[in-house]
């Protein structure tokens, strides 16, 4: 058998493949890519790439030693005399600040809105919709505090949504308040779930001594089960006045512009850097885990990478998560459409002529050309299978005269152009 991908990873497959599906079609990754890179460069955001592997120290910082990722789901990498201090990128937001702190990104106008995509990485169990290898649509903002770019950030995320397609989506909104707010709903949650500790799973016994909101986002059906029996109290009744003020802003905002939400108590973030404002996107079409994809505030984070405080927030996507959820709404793809012109050659020797006016035709439009000769049957299969528009034929005498005959393989239509003139006669049927 020949060598296979991966466990956990995709191919992603050009148009008309055999085994071809929305979510490993290049065409789809790229549609995704491309409406969010519309929406949030029009929004002021500016594309920022940073390296698929980074210093482990790093990650563990940026997404937490005590979480899952962390301690289960990261790839190491290892060169020779390396330790192994190096991990491919598990999300894009920990790079995405380091670069800011290392670059001397304060000095751009704050706040400062960066985007990126790309591929991340953790060796989780393959299930549909979570691969080893995924990639992600991640937007940043950096360097205010102010509850309008919480608000926003929000908006541009169903706005990325609804623009590609997606229409069964809700938000729901929490807040998990500042670093007094979070130590006293700690305090709570320790008190309450230590006379019960040995009914815990036990990673959440060891969240309990590190971080017992972590409890809270436990996948253990027992854990769960312990948390409705407790009737434990949601964060949001221990946010003290500046938290609680700034929640009702965002609110606020999000009425105003009319993006609809839910007040969702039960959303934590349990690692220490976070603040404030969080939120998820759902969708039923994902499967039973409905979180389609979340953000948050972590004005925090900057200092637990050995910076200075720089406030931020942002959001992430998986891109094949949001196709599943496309598939689910059966949203279609734009038709990807094929060359404006296709030529080819009726003999061997002009090849080289035909190859040569489909390339100057390439200023203006998207042209292919047959590599050997073909005849005139078999010339207008081959464009109408690439779904090309106008097709020309090109033998001794249009050579000799120096003229070509567009075909409109839809119309029928026949025009016959100066080969001089076949780029401006392109340019403008491009207008049309």
């Amino acid at each position: 058998m020949a060598i296979q991908r991966p466990k956990g990873t995709q191919d992603h497959l050009p148009e008309g493949s055999p085994k071809l599906s929305l979510d490993n079609r290049a065409a789809a990754f790229h549609f995704v890519r491309e409406t969010a890179r519309r929406v949030l460069e029009r929004a002021g955001a500016q594309r920022i790439d940073t390296p698929i592997f980074e210093e482990a120290e790093l990650v563990k910082r940026g997404v937490g030693g005590s979480t899952d990722i962390v301690r289960k789901e990261m790839f190491t990498v290892y060169y020779f005399g390396d330790h192994g201090g190096y991990i491919l990128r598990p999300e894009g937001t920990a790079g995405i600040v380091r670069a800011y702190l290392q670059n001397g990104l304060k000095q751009l106008p704050a706040p400062l809105k960066v985007w990126l995509t790309g591929p991340m990485f953790r060796a989780e169990n393959v299930q549909k919709g979570r691969l080893r290898q995924f990639h992600q649509v991640d937007y940043e903002v950096l360097g205010s505090t102010d509850p309008l770019v919480d608000a926003e950030a929000i908006s541009l995320l169903v706005d990325v949504v609804k623009a590609l397609g997606l229409r069964s989506v809700k938000v729901k909104l929490g807040s998990i308040g500042d670093p007094p707010d979070r130590d006293a709903y700690n305090e709570y949650l320790r008190g309450l779930f230590s006379p019960v500790r040995e009914r815990l799973s036990d990673d959440s016994k060891d969240r309990l001594e590190r971080n017992p909101m972590r409890i809270l986002d436990s996948k253990s059906e027992g854990d769960q089960q312990l948390i409705a029996e407790l009737a434990v109290k949601p964060m949001l009744d221990f946010l003290g006045a500046e938290a609680r003020a700034h929640f009702e802003q965002v609110q606020k905002y999000l009425r105003d512009w009319d993006v609809k939400f839910d007040i969702d108590p039960s959303i934590v973030r349990g690692l220490d850097y976070y603040r404030r404002t969080a939120w998820e996107l759902h969708h039923e079409g994902v499967g039973a885990k409905s979180a389609l994809c979340g953000g948050g505030r972590y004005d925090g984070l900057a200092e637990q990478l050995g910076g200075p405080a720089v406030p931020g927030i942002g959001w992430a996507f998986g891109v094949e998560r949001l196709l599943l959820a496309m598939e689910a709404e059966g949203v279609e793809l734009p038709v990807q459409e094929g060359p404006l012109l296709y030529v080819a050659a009726l003999d061997e020797e002009n090849v080289p002529y035909a190859a040569s006016l489909a390339m100057s035709a390439r200023s203006v439009a998207r042209a292919e050309f047959a590599y050997r000769a073909m005849k005139p049957a078999s010339a207008f299969r081959d464009a109408e299978r690439r779904g090309a528009h106008l097709i020309a034929l090109i033998g001794s005498n249009e050579v000799a005269q120096g003229t070509i005959t567009l075909k409109n393989l839809v119309s029928g239509e026949q025009t016959l152009v100066e080969t001089s003139d076949l780029v401006a006669f392109l340019a403008e049927q491009g207008k049309e």
